[in-house]
C-alpha cells in the first residue's frame, strides 16, 4: 500500500464554537485527492478551565449537516486520550483546537519515483505560511 506523508494540523480557535466554516475547503481538498483525512477530533477548554474533546462520530445534530459532505471519508482511530491531554495542556481557558491528521495523497507518485530511483525522503520540514509569506515579501519575491 503506498502512503504519502501525514501530517497532523492543530488550528486554533477562539470560543468552542465549530460551525462548520472549513469544512467546504477540506471538502475539496480530499474530492481533488490531494489529501485523505486520517483521523479529526476537536479539543476544547471551557473558561472554567474544564477540557473536553469531540470526535467526529459524537457531532451534534446541528454541526453534523456541515460534514456530512466527508462522511465515509475519514479514517478515525489514529486520535486519542493521550492527544487531547496534550493538546489541552497548552489551550487557553475559552478556545478550543480541531486537531487534523492529514495523508499528503498528491506526494505519493512523486515518492514512488524517488524510491524506485534508489533514493529515499530523509527528512521533511514545514513552514507555517504566514512565516513563508513574511520571508517572501522580504525577498521582493511574488506571492504567485
Amino acid at each position: 500500500m503506498d502512503v504519502g506523508p501525514v501530517d497532523i494540523l492543530m488550528l486554533r480557535f477562539p470560543g468552542n464554537q465549530f460551525r462548520g466554516e472549513i469544512v467546504p475547503a477540506l471538502r475539496d481538498l480530499v474530492v481533488t485527492g490531494l489529501i485523505r483525512v486520517v483521523d479529526l477530533m476537536f479539543v476544547y477548554r471551557d473558561e472554567d478551565g474544564t477540557v473536553g474533546s469531540v470526535e467526529l462520530a459524537g457531532l451534534g445534530p446541528e454541526l453534523k449537516p456541515a460534514f456530512a459532505d466527508l462522511d465515509g471519508q475519514l479514517g478515525g482511530g489514529m486520535l486519542d486520550a493521550e492527544d487531547v491531554e496534550e493538546v489541552a495542556a497548552g489551550l487557553p481557558p475559552g478556545s478550543s483546537v480541531a486537531v487534523l491528521v492529514v495523508e499528503n495523497t498528491w506526494a505519493i507518485p512523486f515518492v514512488n519515483a524517488v524510491r524506485r530511483a534508489g533514493g529515499e525522503v530523509a527528512d521533511q520540514a514545514r513552514i507555517p505560511a504566514e512565516t513563508a509569506e513574511r520571508a517572501l515579501r522580504d525577498l521582493g519575491l511574488g506571492l504567485g
